[in-house]
């Protein structure tokens, strides 16, 4: 696939993928370039703040109920005008329907051949992230990993401490940190996020 695409990964749900998938899609429709949205899974909330942020329909990838073949095909067909693709995971790297992470976000990885930007929550931790990270780096080593992102970084030495230990243990970059937020931009509920169309003020968190 010629298609220049990017899967965002957690290391478990709740840690601030679609946070930095809302804000990466927002950012490259800024610069001029023409994004295609996908979300894992059949979630149909965050796909509509991806949609919200791209300025286009958000398909979604889903293994389980799609064989390979045609999750390729979707991908392809639905990215093909597109500059970038960007593609979002559900829950955390390796979670699955069973103990070998089948359907996966992982999985959805490889089928797609995507590099993968990992997410991670840094809340009232420093090295143990850069454990987390390692582990992921050693449970699948053919994985195309290319950098961390830190989500409710603590100030600047909470980051700094942080940035250390990944890049000095796991050997890749800390492309960006997003510092603890007072209030949260995307509130959540029973399902997940708050869809779109019931938030206050749209515009302002897709923007912040």
């Amino acid at each position: 696939m010629n298609i220049p695409r990017l899967v965002i990964a957690g290391l478990r749900g709740g840690g601030g993928k679609t946070l930095l998938s809302v804000g990466l899609a927002a950012a490259f429709v800024q610069r001029g370039l023409r994004v295609a949205p996908f979300k894992k899974g059949p979630d149909y909330i965050d796909s509509a703040w991806l949609a919200l942020a791209a300025r286009a329909p958000c398909r979604n990838l889903d293994l389980f109920l799609m064989s390979e073949g045609v999750v390729r095909q979707s991908f392809q067909c639905a990215a093909a005008a597109a500059d970038l693709a960007l593609v979002e995971g559900n829950r955390g790297l390796f979670d699955g329907v069973d103990a070998q992470g089948h359907y996966s976000t992982a999985e959805l990885a490889r089928v797609l051949e995507a590099p993968v930007i990992l997410v991670a929550d840094a809340t009232k931790a420093t090295r143990t992230v850069a454990a987390q990270v390692l582990g992921c780096q050693r449970l699948a080593p053919q994985l195309r990993l290319r950098g961390v992102v830190l989500n409710r970084t603590a100030g600047r030495r909470h980051e700094s401490v942080l940035r250390e230990s990944i890049e000095h243990i796991c050997r890749i970059p800390v492309m960006g940190a997003v510092p603890r937020l007072r209030r949260a931009l995307f509130p959540e509920r029973h399902l997940g996020l708050v869809p779109p169309e019931e938030h206050g003020r749209l515009e302002e968190a897709v923007r912040r």
